[in-house]
């Protein structure tokens, strides 16, 4: 039988507990107490330094991006490789579509249809200083390229190794120039007359139509399963924060979720949890995969295709408008279409991927004993994506603008009426006068200099684009030089604040000179930070 204690006999034991309790509680509130002290002292000593990366569309944001990341966290970039091969593989594939359609239009039009085109253009291409506007675009269903906003080569007709004049179509220009090609080596047999070729060239196109047609699939599966148009009405890739999910290996996909995990707001909410629904439920390796296979398998095509002396002299005389880095990706078919292909450093600077929205990428630097969170924002640079970079303003660091000097012979994919260089201007003079901006430290990039040498080098002349350039000489000096005054002026006379401006000369492929701007850039602004803040 039980016997209850007494009460009286309990006492000591619970007030022993209580006091127990109290100590105990007294411990936990003193280490909460220091904890709190702890990451006061860490956000004392850490900052965030936010700085956007802004421009238009094929600046060089996304590259520059890369560059950062190469240089404080190369490691991420060597676990996000495998993630970059369907998106180089998308490049290769865009590429030889743009060449078929253009041969396409070429080989199907009739002298007579070229001459009353050439006519037309004539006819309506306006000539207003100091940056005039592209002819009329062709009625014909076009990729959307420039090429069809250039003016009319001008020469003789048929003249030998020379551009074909206005009005003569592509089968016979290249016929009559293709004894003489430097290419014609790399031809096909039934390369010396015009069937030949164009029954050479029917042939490749039927083999690579299959490879073609998978494009807009692989559009879709590296945007995540979303289908968005461009402006020349193709579905392209327009890519958002934990796209690396969605794409990579199976083997792969932990690292990626986490690492494309931050994205600040800027992303929609689409982020690498968030988007790997449905749309994607083993449906991306399957994809890629299959397209890796197609590309393995007509490499020869390919390679063939961009050799052939048609192309080449599309290339050359009618600048046939691929993406910049397009001849890269087509002259390294053999080893990307390789089975262990894992891209490259230059690859991935190369590659061409649009950006939807604002993506964060987060870079830990020291400087002088102070730690600094490095918060870099990718935006995307289309003019219906601008609006998406006003809630980053309040509070950003610093802007690092981008404008590409070598585009002063281009016109926007989404306004082909507007010089890409007069719209650089236009958003740089909007960025200078922003009341938003006033306190943030301002850095220009005069960008792709090395496009801007080649062009020169090949006789395009700049003020056959831009009339205010006059006579002035058309040598590299001469021009980046007339650039760099414009976009000076523009900060001398819209600056609401009267900042500092940094500007530099820079080509983002060119990985030792970029990393060593980014060194020098990065200390200006966090020195300036510092000092703006009070931490000397």
């Amino acid at each position: 039988m039980a016997v209850a204690t007494p009460y009286n006999d309990l006492q000591p034991v619970r007030r022993i507990d209580e006091a127990e309790a109290a100590r105990i509680s007294n411990r936990i509130d003193e280490e909460l107490k220091a904890e709190r002290e702890a990451i006061r002292r860490r956000k004392s000593q850490k900052r965030d330094v936010k700085v956007m990366l802004l421009g238009q569309a094929e600046s060089g944001k996304s590259t520059l991006q890369k560059q950062f990341q190469l240089y404080y966290a190369s490691q991420t970039l060597e676990k996000e490789r495998p993630a970059w091969r369907p998106v180089v593989h998308f490049n290769i594939i865009k590429a030889v579509r743009m060449i078929l359609e253009e041969l396409d239009f070429e080989f199907t039009q009739s002298p007579a249809q070229a001459q009353a085109q050439a006519q037309t253009q004539q006819a309506q291409a306006p000539v207003r200083p100091p940056l005039p506007q592209p002819p009329q675009q062709r009625t014909q269903p076009m990729s959307s390229t420039a090429r069809g906003k250039l003016p009319a080569l001008p020469g003789p007709p048929l003249a030998p190794n020379g551009p074909r004049a206005a009005g003569t179509p592509a089968s016979a220009f290249i016929v009559a120039n293709g004894s003489n090609s430097a290419s014609g080596s790399a031809s096909a047999s039934g390369s010396g007359t015009g069937g030949g070729w164009q029954e050479d060239l029917a042939q490749l196109r039927t083999k690579l139509l299959p490879l073609v047609a998978v494009e807009d699939a692989l559009a879709r599966d590296l945007s995540g399963g979303v289908t968005v148009t461009g402006a020349g009405g193709r579905a392209g890739v327009f890519v958002r924060s934990g796209w690396q999910a969605l794409v990579a290996p199976v083997a792969s996909r932990a690292w990626a979720g986490a690492f494309g995990g931050g994205g600040g707001g800027g992303n929609s909410g689409n982020n690498a949890n968030g988007s790997n629904g449905n749309a994607h439920a083993g449906g991306g390796p399957v994809v890629n995969d299959l397209v890796a296979r197609m590309l393995a398998a007509t490499k020869d095509e390919v390679a063939a295709l961009w050799r052939h002396p048609s192309v080449r002299t599309l290339v050359k005389y009618r600048k046939l408008r691929l993406d910049e880095s397009a001849a890269f990706f087509l002259e390294n078919v053999y080893r990307i279409a390789e089975p262990d292909y894992l891209p490259a450093t230059e690859d991935l600077l190369n590659v061409r991927l649009q950006t939807l929205g604002v993506k964060e990428h987060s870079f830990d630097i020291s400087l002088s004993g102070t730690h600094v969170n490095w918060l870099l924002y990718d935006v995307g640079g289309a003019r219906g994506q601008r609006h998406a970079w006003v809630p980053y303003f309040d509070d950003a660091t610093a802007i690092i603008f981008l404008a590409p000097i070598s585009a002063f012979d281009q016109y926007l994919e989404e306004d082909p009426r507007t010089n890409r260089i007069d719209d650089s201007l236009q958003l740089f003079t909007a960025i200078c006068s922003n009341k938003l901006l006033k306190n943030t430290h301002l850095v220009l990039l005069l960008n792709k200099t090395d496009l801007l040498r080649q062009k020169l080098a090949a006789g395009i002349k700049v003020r056959k684009y831009i009339t205010s350039y006059g006579d002035r000489p058309n040598n590299y000096e001469d021009v980046s030089e007339y650039f760099r005054a414009h976009f000076l002026q523009v900060h001398r006379r819209n600056d609401i604040s009267k900042r500092a401006l940094y500007a530099h000369f820079t080509s983002m492929l060119d990985i030792k000179a970029t990393q060593k701007i980014i060194v020098n850039v990065g200390e200006a602004i966090i020195r300036s930070y510092i000092t703006d803040a009070g931490l000397t």
